[in-house]
């Protein structure tokens, strides 16, 4: 019985720990390219949802976002339900269905790819926490629904442990 246990709690372990790979979407539609989503003015709302199940931020953004060539920049101004406000400018590469991206916020480079109509980016963001900063690794996935409507989901973890989500959807403004 112990070893029956111990090997469900494995198959459970390895299952929760695999991955999806940005190459099972390549056949998906529509096709997302940033560069034309991302040009103009984009509205977002969004979740903040510990590990616990508990709410814990709301907020909405607004994106203005240009491109020059293959270099965008993205000005996000976050509005939270408790009224602060946060601005994040994002600066994003693209090279084929990778892009680089940085931010003030972002330590190193955020690394992204795209495939028919999914975004992942990877990575690390400078938190304000007490009188200092933690780092905490940021996993996006954002997926195209129509021309206009773009939904997100962000893994939040430290230690390789999951400690918040975010979910976000997108509007284009026409």
């Amino acid at each position: 019985m112990k070893r029956r246990s111990l090997l469900v709690l494995l198959a459970a372990f390895l299952f929760g720990c695999s991955t999806v790979d940005i190459g099972d979407f390549r056949a998906e539609k529509p096709v997302l390219d940033l560069r034309t989503y991302f040009d103009g003015t984009v509205d977002a709302w969004g979740i903040v949802r510990n590990r616990d199940g508990t709410i814990s931020q709301r907020f909405t953004v607004v994106i203005r976002s240009t491109w020059q060539g293959d270099t965008g920049t993205l000005d996000e101004t976050f509005t939270y339900s408790d009224g602060r406000t946060q601005k994040r400018v994002w600066t994003l590469v693209k090279n084929g269905d990778r892009y680089v991206g940085r931010a003030a916020d972002v330590v190193g480079d955020a690394l992204g790819e795209t495939a028919g109509n999914a975004f992942r980016l990877r990575y690390v963001l400078d938190y304000p926490r007490g009188d200092g900063t933690v780092h905490l690794n940021v996993d996006d996935w954002m997926y195209l629904m129509d021309e206009r409507t773009l939904l997100n989901r962000s893994t939040i973890s430290k230690f390789g442990f999951e400690i918040a989500q975010v979910v976000i959807g997108f509007r284009k403004r026409d």
